[in-house]
């Protein structure tokens, strides 16, 4: 066993949209127990929040295509057509909701809030911080949303984020060592898009200088703006 193996060995591996995979930890293990609770969930909508760059929507993807759900954003509710989604237990996510701004989007929401709601579906909706907070005008839904469930997603740990920087070398054929990880763990941003973007930068440079990815490799991107600080 590879010490880049005992990573990640801790980490459940999940299945997201039938090719990626979703590693649980402590961050989100609470967001992730009551997406499997679907369809016995208390009522008829979810909110997951949390900071950019945690992997809600990740986990919005993954409950989507588990359960058939509709996706929207919060830019497309005003033109959303009801009729898109099934009459049978509706199922809708809503990412980003936190920015509904304006009264016809506020209306449209809660439209299809009460659609849901009506059709015994679930609503799953995602925003930055839990609904109580959202600067909603309109008190029906207000008082609607504040009354839903709400979940947080945290930032990735270090053993989560050690364990993705390794699949994402690893998705990239990379062969990193332990000791790169390490290297990187106290240097990035602590965000999956930030090791994303790391990642590619490092194999962007990894292949332009016909070189393996080493910590001296890594700490030249890092300090060249070639990925994140």
């Amino acid at each position: 066993m590879t010490a880049d193996t005992q990573l990640a060995l801790d980490l459940q591996q999940r299945p997201a949209m039938g090719m990626a995979d979703f590693l649980v930890a402590d961050c989100n293990a609470a967001a992730v127990g009551w997406l499997d609770r679907w369809p016995d969930w208390p009522g008829s909508a979810l909110a997951l929040h949390g900071p950019g760059g945690c992997g809600k929507t990740h986990l919005t993807r993954v409950w989507a295509a588990r359960s058939g759900a509709l996706l929207l954003n919060a830019e497309a509710l005003v033109s959303a057509d009801p009729g898109s989604m099934p009459g049978d237990r509706p199922q809708l996510v809503i990412d980003a909701a936190d920015r509904v701004a304006g009264a016809s989007a506020e209306e449209a929401l809660l439209h299809l809030y009460n659609l849901v709601r009506e059709g015994d579906g679930r609503l799953l909706l995602t925003g930055r911080t839990a609904p109580a907070r959202w600067p909603l005008a309109l008190p029906d839904l207000s008082s609607r949303l504040k009354a839903i469930p709400a979940v947080g997603v945290g930032d990735p740990d270090d053993a989560l984020l050690a364990a993705v920087l390794v699949k994402l070398f690893a998705d990239r054929q990379l062969v990193v060592g332990a000791e790169v990880i390490a290297y990187l763990l106290p240097r990035i941003e602590r965000s999956f898009a930030a090791a994303s973007r790391l990642a590619a930068a490092i194999d962007g440079a990894s292949l332009a200088r016909r070189r393996p990815v080493t910590v001296p490799l890594a700490r030249s991107v890092l300090e060249g703006g070639g990925g994140p600080g």
